[in-house]
């Protein structure tokens, strides 16, 4: 056993096991992570370039394909690495071995030897950076679809794939071809955003991947597989290897997708209370999975199931919990309440609904509110009325408030010791730290921090150039990217603790907005940069984080895992443009929910709500809305409630210090449960919490060793097949316009539940009371 005070060179540690005495401090990492390491393994080799930059353009692709969606499932890096293994195998015997440029500094050979699991780490960390979205799309749709404002492609890619060479230059040659620039430098803006993300992972590298205690839960999906498929295994007393078991899985989850995803898309949202009645909208409102509480709704369909909360086989039971209780205290207590209540005068508008209202319960006319320099036409406002929300939609934004508060104090009266303690530490010698820490320390040299602050300087400075010289197309100033900025170093170690600890990360969309909207009202662009600037940074900053904690767990150099992210983030990007305005083209009347035919699947939900969120909070602004121009100003109260729920938390901990149970009372989890809300719905956190109780709870209580060898194999498994199959759909026969017109893609059958009750409102398709 190797003892850590051994002076060994690191030629002398060929594949050596580290404390195997010693246990991390989480259960599911001391089961999942292996405690071992090979610093000579093969890591950046040409292979590992040719994978890891194609798994890095596939999913980009994918996930931004999925995102205008009605269910935009996230296709995690999962499916890439699976896929690379037997072509990084047969790589491995097919390419040359002799060395190029031998005797120089350049000196490489195409294959080192067998296929590594560092190389594969490598490829995956590649593909993390396709695994999800970019906030440029939702600025695309917002100006292109909802805005209906002209946005040219070709000057936005070449200026996403020159800012490294020469901004300035670029710049001015669009403006001398006359090519419109306010949507363009948002584009450039929220590439800066991405990277401006590491210079936070830089900052609290010590605070939120060292320790033992931040163990980043979804990890470990990709931790088991790894070695699923490189580890050698007998079958199992069950007679199956994990390998096995995976490709059963996909094959099983590729064919069947064919059912909800073509054939019978009713599976999608079982809604079996609609069929009772389908022309009653109290029924409709009660059983409607999409449009409604979702009482006994559920989907038989893994997009429906992981679209908005991820994975529920990678999500902790105590997580899951506070989720299940947020869900059912928002929607069957809280939002039944106000609406019956008729609290905002609710039953005038529908019961869920992200969508924006007059008085008079029909949708909100935007456009006419706009003058010609894209801000709020206030004579036209004043006609048309003030903006009126759906009251669960009001109320949402109320939970927003009180999660951000929440987990403030949350994280100060619970991580606050242990903050303070690391922070104090960070810069000791001999710190205590968890075994795979260790190991790292050991065998590679650190990033240096200076790596992360030069970047985040250069781009800061990029960007206040922007704010400064194309001020009229931005609309945001200069000292808003400043402010920006600092709240995202502000909330980073805060939402950081939360996100690794639970898998569930609380936004700052909202106060982002809040501040920018009171600071610079009236201003939607400029809305939408400073929200970038602050929310999407610290969000890209705990995507880095967390695939520092892979490396650590898989024993990764961190300056070659420093290396694959930045190139990783930076192609990523680029494919997320072009497959978003391929789509613009390819699909007609693409989010565009009343020329879309019914059960289109491509009613982008998250657009719609961010062009909302640009109107309520940029284009009318937050005094007129929650301020003392609005009538939502009791909304404010919220943040005043999220900050003593985690303190009565606390307080109770210590009182009945036995009550194990309390210290499970997550608030910032419990009250930010239903945050994605909409565009998520009801049917999507029913089917989740159903996956999450089984797996997370019965099968890791009582059958421990299968969730241990199988659990995050078949979440891997099933996000494969499915995201394999709904693309093979849309080539061969959506695209086309191929469709089966049945009872079973007719729709879940809750016509009426977005009806109003309120008496004398005239809706079209609804009954009048």
């Amino acid at each position: 056993m190797k003892d850590f005070t051994d002076t060994r060179s690191e030629s002398e540690w060929d594949s050596v096991s580290y404390g195997d005495n010693e246990i991390s401090i989480v259960p599911q990492v001391e089961l999942t992570v292996p405690k071992t390491d090979d610093p000579t393994s093969p890591t950046v080799t040409f292979r590992m370039w040719v994978l890891g930059i194609s798994a890095c353009v596939l999913l980009s692709f994918l996930n931004q394909f999925f995102w205008y969606r009605t269910n935009p499932l996230s296709i995690s890096s999962v499916s890439a690495q699976i896929a690379v293994v037997p072509i990084g195998h047969l790589m491995a015997r097919v390419l040359p071995t002799r060395r190029f440029f031998e005797g120089t500094r350049w000196s490489f050979t195409m294959n080192p030897g067998p296929f590594s699991t560092k190389e594969h780490v490598l490829i995956t960390v590649f593909a993390n950076s396709g695994s999800g979205s970019v906030y440029a799309s939702h600025i695309l749709s917002a100006v292109k679809l909802y805005y209906k404002r002209r946005l040219d492609f070709l000057p936005a890619l070449l200026v996403m794939i020159t800012t490294q060479v020469n901004i300035d230059f670029v710049f001015i040659v669009i403006e001398f071809l006359g090519l419109g620039l306010c949507v363009l430098r948002i584009f450039f803006l929220v590439l800066c955003c991405k990277v401006l993300g590491f210079g936070w992972a830089g900052l609290y590298r010590k605070h939120l991947v060292d320790p033992g205690e931040m163990w980043w839960p979804s990890n470990l999906v990709q931790v088991s597989l790894f070695r699923a498929l490189h580890e050698k295994e007998n079958k199992s007393k069950w007679g199956i290897s994990r390998n096995q078991f995976f490709v059963i899985t996909l094959i099983t989850s590729f064919s069947y997708y064919l059912l909800p995803g073509y054939l019978f898309t009713v599976l999608t949202t079982v809604s079996w209370l609609c069929w009772i009645s389908p022309k009653s909208i109290l029924v409709n409102q009660l059983g409607s999975g999409s449009a409604g509480l979702g009482i006994g709704s559920f989907g038989l369909d893994w997009s429906t199931i992981a679209s908005y909360l991820g994975s529920p086989l990678a999500s902790p039971f105590f997580a899951s919990a506070n989720i299940a209780v947020g869900f059912f205290l928002v929607m069957y207590v809280i939002t039944p309440l106000c609406y019956y209540l008729d609290f905002y005068n609710a039953k005038t508008f529908p019961i869920y609904s992200g969508k924006l209202f007059v008085a008079s319960g029909k949708e909100y006319n935007v456009t006419s509110i706009i003058d010609a320099n894209f801000r709020l036409d206030r004579k036209a406002y004043a006609e048309t009325g003030p903006v009126h929300m759906s009251t669960f939609f009001a109320v949402t934004y109320g939970l927003g408030f009180a999660t951000l508060s929440a987990s403030i104090v949350h994280v100060l009266l619970f991580n606050g010791k242990d903050l303070w303690t690391q922070t104090k530490g960070a810069f000791r010698k001999n710190k205590k730290m968890d075994i795979h820490t260790k190991i790292m320390k050991r065998n590679y040299k650190e990033v240096p921090l200076w790596w992360f602050l030069s970047i985040f300087a250069v781009n800061l400075a990029v960007i206040v150039f922007i704010c400064i010289y194309y001020k009229t197309q931005i609309q945001l100033p200069w000292w808003g990217a400043f402010l920006a900025c600092l709240i995202a170093i502000f909330f980073t170690p805060l939402v950081g603790v939360i996100m690794a600890t639970t898998n569930q990360a609380p936004g700052l969309n909202i106060i982002t907005e809040y501040i920018i909207g009171y600071a610079y009202p009236e201003r939607p662009v400029a809305n939408i940069c400073f929200k970038t600037y602050g929310y999407i940074s610290m969000s890209q900053s705990l995507t880095f984080l967390s695939d520092l904690k892979l490396g650590t767990y898989m024993k990764i150099p961190p300056r070659t895992m420093f290396m694959a992210q930045v190139v990783g983030t930076l192609v990523a990007v680029i494919v997320y443009a072009i497959t978003a305005w391929w789509l613009m083209a390819e699909i007609p009347n693409l989010c565009d929910t009343s020329l879309l035919p019914p059960g289109s699947q491509w009613t982008c939900p998250s657009d719609r709500v961010f062009f909302d969120a640009s109107v309520i909070w940029g284009l009318v602004g937050p005094r007129r809305m929650f301020g003392d121009l609005g009538e939502y100003s009791n909304i404010n109260w919220f943040f005043v409630g999220g900050a003593i729920a985690p303190a009565l938390v606390y307080l109770a901990t210590r009182l009945f210090p036995n009550k194990k149970w309390i210290s499970n009372i997550h608030i910032p989890v419990l009250v930010g449960a239903t945050a994605i809300m909409p565009p998520a719905s009801a049917v999507n956190f029913t089917s989740w919490l159903v996956m999450a109780f089984v797996f997370g709870h019965f099968v890791f209580k009582y059958r421990r060793e299968w969730w241990q060898r199988y659990n995050y194999v078949l979440s891997g498994g099933m996000d494969a097949g499915t995201g394999f199959m709904s693309v093979l759909l849309f080539l061969t026969l959506q695209r086309s316009e191929i469709a089966i017109d049945w009872w079973g893609n007719s729709g879940e059958g809750c016509a009426v539940a977005k009806c109003p009750t309120a008496k004398g409102v005239v809706v079209h398709g609804c009954p009048v009371f």
